[in-house]
């Protein structure tokens, strides 16, 4: 349900479960939706014998996009004027993510949020801020 940036206060909270034991089947389906077959992503022999990591682990940007959904499930698609972010540690297949959006100033024009993902272990994943518009008229 999206909401309007005037019935918000600056440190209001939104939180979203992401996803519950992320699967490796979703890490590879979003190497075909996106082009990128990195084998870090997508080849378990290659990721943890030649690159010496635990396992596969998901792309970056599907953390981040995963991570919109608080943001357009809160504020709707059409009201966001920026999104970004940086990746701070791996997202494995088992994990579960969870995004906390928190709204940081509200001015005429826009408010200003931030959102973390948290794994199960409560390690961020990903930190990022968003713009969201003002309602425009109609």
């Amino acid at each position: 349900m999206s909401r309007s940036i005037h019935d918000l206060t600056v440190g209001d909270i939104v939180e979203l479960r992401l996803v519950d034991d992320l699967k490796r089947t979703t890490i590879v389906q979003y190497a075909g939706a996106s082009g990128d077959f990195n084998p870090l992503h997508t080849d378990e022999v290659f990721a943890t014998e030649v690159a010496g990591y635990p396992s596969v682990f998901a792309h970056g940007m599907l953390t981040m996009g995963m991570t919109g959904r608080v943001v357009t499930d809160t504020f709707g698609v059409d009201s966001i004027a920026s999104f970004g972010g940086r990746f701070t540690a791996q997202v494995f297949p088992g994990d579960s993510l969870t995004a906390v959006l928190t709204v940081d100033a509200i001015d005429t024009d826009a408010t200003t949020v931030s959102v973390v993902t948290r794994n199960q272990r409560d390690e961020v994943v990903f930190s990022g801020h968003a713009r969201i518009r003002a309602d425009q008229p109609t």
